[in-house]
């Protein structure tokens, strides 16, 4: 199953915590918080390119489809009717319109859109996991004033 951005942003709620008692565990956590957020963000991103990918090839098949030119073989096995247009006559400057209101095409640009933005906010947990040790200093340098060293 896909990474959900729910799930990691769950995660996230518990792991972003620090325990003010317990600052060295939560500094040496850094390194284990990094590990696992940047195996996420890594698999995320290498996802996003294949779907990048496959869309491509989506467009293009779906320009082949509407320009007529796409085999009935081609169709019958994508379970697309041979007339993609309904035997409208429609301008060459007006064909975007059947694109971006195709379901295939609107489904493929949600599922890239999906993971673009959990790219983002996997990169946006990871900058917050390498400043994470200033966070803990500042909470540590905050203790020593407090009790006057």
């Amino acid at each position: 199953m896909a990474l959900r951005i729910e799930d990691v942003l769950e995660m996230w709620k518990t792991d972003s915590e620090i325990d003010e008692l317990k600052l060295d565990e939560a500094s040496q956590e850094s390194a284990r918080l990094h590990s696992k957020y940047l195996e996420m963000l890594s698999v995320t991103r290498l996802h996003l390119k294949k779907k990048e990918a496959e869309f491509k090839v989506l467009l293009k098949d779906k320009f082949l489809w509407y320009n007529g030119k796409m085999s009935k073989d081609e169709m019958d096995a994508r379970g697309w009717s041979y007339d993609p247009l309904n035997g409208l006559k429609v301008l060459k400057g007006d064909m975007d319109r059947f694109y971006d209101s195709d379901p295939d095409i609107q489904n493929a640009q949600m599922k890239i859109d999906y993971l673009k933005e959990l790219v983002a906010t996997l990169e946006e947990i990871m900058s917050n996991i390498r400043w994470r040790h200033q966070n803990i200093k500042n909470m540590i340098e905050h203790r020593k004033f407090t009790s006057g060293i």
